[in-house]
């Protein structure tokens, strides 16, 4: 039996809300991840991807995210002193349902929360999504020479199938070799799990602070 498409709504957790991301939230997004250290792992096409201004940023994103073929979020924060504030994005795409495939990525965050709750449980929202509406394979990948990115995906407990060779193009002409990584359906159960454990233990059931950076 096929997958089913995931409707585009919110996705509500305890830290965070996943809201689907309208070009109209383009200039707050750049707000939150429009860092120089955000692009320097490779997200965007790398270095030469950023863009300094709200402007700029929003004509960028034009062409990057997943406006359709997938569910393209913002995620705010709920709660505490900060509460609502947008501080990343991440997308469940390249959905296909008669294969039961998807892709999770397209994920930043304003580097004032990286560390916390939030990546966690937005990935535990995301997977759920999918394999709640019958995904079979989630994909998630990281260009080869993002070592934190490939650690942080590694740690969620997806099994590293290899590397994708001149994969994409980063945005300064080179080729990126792509790690790839997957969760199957037959491992979300124990992933669950874990990422469970991993939302109460980081999240103490205190709201998230920004981190000095």
């Amino acid at each position: 039996m096929a997958a089913t498409l995931p409707d585009r709504g919110i996705l509500t957790g305890r830290y965070i809300t996943l809201e689907p991301l309208t070009r109209e939230l383009l200039p707050e997004l750049h707000a939150a991840i429009g860092h120089p250290e955000v692009f320097a792992g490779g997200y965007g096409g790398g270095p030469k991807g950023y863009r300094d201004t709200a402007a700029a940023f929003v004509e960028w994103a034009e062409t990057y995210y997943q406006w359709t073929g997938g569910n393209a979020y913002a995620i705010r924060l709920v709660g505490g002193s900060h509460d609502g504030a947008l501080v990343g994005t991440s997308t469940l795409g390249d959905l296909n349902p008669a294969l039961e495939y998807a892709h999770l990525g397209w994920t930043a965050y304003d580097p004032r929360v990286w560390g916390t709750v939030v990546n966690p449980e937005a990935k535990l929202l995301l997977l759920g999504l999918a394999f709640d509406h019958g995904f079979g394979r989630v994909k998630i990948q990281a260009d080869v020479l993002n070592t934190r990115s490939r650690a942080a995906i590694a740690k969620l407990g997806a099994t590293f199938e290899g590397i994708s060779r001149r994969d994409v193009p980063r945005a300064d002409g080179s080729w990126r070799d792509s790690a790839v990584f997957s969760i199957i359906v037959d491992e979300w159960p124990a992933v669950r799990a874990a990422l469970e454990q991993r939302v109460q233990d980081q999240g103490r059931g205190v709201p998230v602070e920004y981190k000095t950076v």
